[in-house]
């Protein structure tokens, strides 16, 4: 193994994910480790494109997503459309995310209205015990 490759274990340590993960991502053709029998090798590349895979599921990028993005690096224009692409589907992806944390501000203050009601209610319900005589 040289400096430039990685194990398996390695790659999981180095990115905390799992091993079948980088498998899932290799079948996925996001990951091109080389094979040496049942061995894994992961280059520099394979690091990079792991790095960038988690940096977009993070953002909440589909892999397909992601897979457009990784592909258009070597198009040739010194990543010119990736970096046009990646923007554009950041750009949906930062809308998507503003208009989920608005609905979920929207839910939260309807639930603490309806638990300071039910409060009220339980409050107002609390009879004091009857003596037994």
């Amino acid at each position: 193994m040289s400096e430039d490759t990685m194990t398996i274990r390695e790659m999981c340590d180095a990115f905390g994910v799992t091993p079948r993960t980088l498998r899932f991502y290799e079948a996925k053709e996001l990951l091109f480790p080389i094979r040496e029998g049942q061995r894994r090798l992961f280059t520099k590349s394979d690091r990079g494109r792991l790095k960038l895979i988690m940096r977009g599921k993070r953002f909440g990028f589909s892999l397909e997503e992601i897979r457009q993005l990784l592909d258009l690096y070597n198009v040739g224009d010194q990543q010119a459309s990736q970096y046009a692409l990646t923007f554009e589907i950041g750009q949906r992806r930062l809308a998507d995310m503003i208009k989920q944390r608005d609905e979920l501000n929207e839910a939260i203050e309807d639930l603490t209205a309806q638990l300071a009601w039910g409060e009220k209610m339980i409050a107002s319900q609390s009879l004091p015990k009857a003596a037994n005589t």
